[in-house]
């Protein structure tokens, strides 16, 4: 067979089902492909010993004319190697595109080599998809066959598109509960799915819950680490769902390398992490995992311990997302002191870097795009944490860079940026404020909102509220809205208005919880601020 030509059909009997349990695997490769890929006959190779497919399929990056698709081979996800039990040589994989999820029109298919350098994974990158509409897709790797996914692209550039729903999770911790909320969110069949950081955790985590503690059972450093650790989470049932449920979108903040680290700046006491060359080398490990585990585009292939994350995503005339990163340029975190420690005003730190800062304010002011939506890792609105008289902040999110953040809410408000959105993780809480352009003076201009969102599982079973969250909102005027149970965040979006579902889960300790929204909360279009607050049942 030519390069040029397509292979046969895949099977059209129905894969693996979405819901399926105890699913194991591991993979890793990187390689950009169209309907026509060039690729190497393993006829005579030594056939694969089992099912390959055990983490489960994904989509992400979309844009009005593809979007990538991602699978990675595993027989056995969690051995010890990080390799997956796989064979030491390319693994044909042929994908397949269909507008029927019973793949009857079959809208594209080709074929690429995974890779063991890249851990088996694979990234296709797909060009001449049609804008604004749904596809499904599958793999095959010799008999085997994968689960369906469902995916979206983005609308056309210019298109005054009216509506879009998507979601904002973050801070999975496999050891803290499971993922209920991702059965929910896998039914919303989303536009979209942005993940905000904490895709899994580095640390120990012992577990009393069955089969959730980490593997490897301690703190992770090496690749082999990294890919085990990925692997684990990436068999979970119902992360598997809701990857194969809607196009998901990236970027990470600590845990995915090291809790609270900074550039290269590790904030472990203890050796050998405190040299920054040895730390750069475990950051290099752990992009590397991270870029194999999900559907990220060969551009953002990291290159040693550097990655190319800050990134926008155009949709139509309706919104632009504005993936940032605030680990990698970061300076380091000001030492705790009390009050409001004039540290965290120093104007020379940054926590962007000028690069990066620079790029989103260009972004910001030059786009058509009636809502800008910023996606972010961690809280920027000032939340005084001390009741009463005297204040505290905290230093690792942005309130511990209060200067790079009042230059940053400057530079929009001097260009006239309206419709200002930031969307925010790693609390496990969540949280709805209004930006001020001087938290200290609640008659300041309103820069724009942030949306903090809850964690899937990070934290336990939470509560609707508390002694911090009644802190927040009794010490801080602009913050609105508060909750401390586990969920995601659904988003709807028009030309004239914005709404945030806080969409709730009563426990995570368990298998199974129903889904409620806990509060909606909109914003109207050329108007800073909530402008209003439908509030929901608490959940006892």
């Amino acid at each position: 067979m030519s390069a040029t030509e397509s292979p046969a059909p895949l099977p059209t009997s129905t894969p693996r089902s979405l819901s399926r349990r105890g699913l194991l695997g591991l993979g890793g490769v990187a390689v950009v492909a169209t309907s026509s890929v060039a690729w190497t006959s393993t006829a005579a190779a030594k056939p694969l010993p089992a099912d390959p497919f055990t983490l489960g399929v994904a989509s992400g990056e979309p844009a009005p004319d593809g979007v990538v698709l991602w699978t990675r081979l595993a027989v056995q996800p969690t051995a010890a190697d990080g390799l997956g039990d796989m064979p030491s040589r390319p693994v044909e994989v042929e994908w397949e595109v269909a507008l029927d999820p019973d793949f009857r029109r079959i809208a594209q298919r080709g074929r690429i080599d995974a890779q063991p350098e890249r851990a088996h994974s694979v990234h296709v990158e797909l060009r001449g998809l049609q804008p604004s509409r749904e596809y499904w897709y599958r793999f095959r790797a010799e008999r085997y066959v994968s689960m369906t996914g469902r995916t979206k692209t983005a609308p056309p550039a210019g298109h005054h598109n009216r509506e879009m729903t998507f979601a904002f999770v973050s801070c999975q911790n496999l050891p803290a509960g499971f993922f209920n909320a991702y059965e929910h969110l896998a039914a919303e069949q989303l536009d979209l799915v942005a993940h905000l950081g904490d895709y899994i955790y580095e640390g120990v985590g012992a577990s009393e819950l069955p089969g959730r503690s980490h593997l490897p059972a301690a703190e992770i450093f090496s690749l082999a680490d990294y890919r085990v650790r990925h692997a684990q989470y990436k068999t979970d049932p119902q992360l598997q769902a809701a990857h194969a449920s809607a196009p998901w979108v990236a970027v990470p903040d600590d845990h995915e390398v090291e809790n609270n680290y900074a550039d290269a700046i590790s904030q472990i006491d203890t050796e050998p992490d405190q040299d920054p060359a040895v730390f750069l080398a475990r950051r290099a490990a752990a992009y590397q995992a991270y870029w194999e585990h999900l559907p990220f585009r060969r551009s953002a292939m990291p290159k040693g311990p550097d990655m190319q994350l800050y990134r926008r995503l155009p949709y139509g005339f309706l919104i632009d997302f504005d993936l940032i990163d605030t680990r990698q340029y970061r300076a380091d975190q000001v030492e705790p002191c009390p009050g409001d420690c004039p540290a965290r005003w120093d104007p020379t730190r940054t926590i962007l870097g000028d690069r990066q800062e620079d790029w989103l304010i260009s972004a910001l002011s030059k786009t058509p795009a009636t809502w800008k939506i910023i996606g972010n890792q961690s809280v920027t609105f000032d939340a005084d944490g001390t009741e009463g008289d005297g204040v505290s902040y905290g230093s690792d999110n942005w309130m511990g860079y209060a200067g790079a953040r009042q230059r940053l809410y400057e530079r929009i408000a001097d260009r006239g940026v309206k419709n200002f959105v930031v969307i925010t993780g790693d609390a496990h809480r969540s949280a709805a404020a209004d930006l001020k352009l001087d938290f200290r003076d609640q008659n300041s201009f309103t820069v724009g909102t942030e949306f903090l969102g809850t964690s899937i599982s990070s934290g336990g079973d939470g509560t609707d509220l508390d002694n911090r969250a009644r802190i927040w909102m009794a010490e801080n005027p602009h913050v609105k809205f508060g909750n401390v149970q586990r969920g995601y965040q659904r988003v709807r979006v028009r030309r004239d208005a914005l709404t945030v579902d806080y969409r709730v889960v009563p426990q995570v300790t368990t298998e199974g919880a129903p889904i409620s929204t806990r509060a909606s909360l909109s914003v109207e279009a050329g108007r800073g601020g909530i402008a209003g607050i439908e509030d929901g049942k608490p959940i006892s």
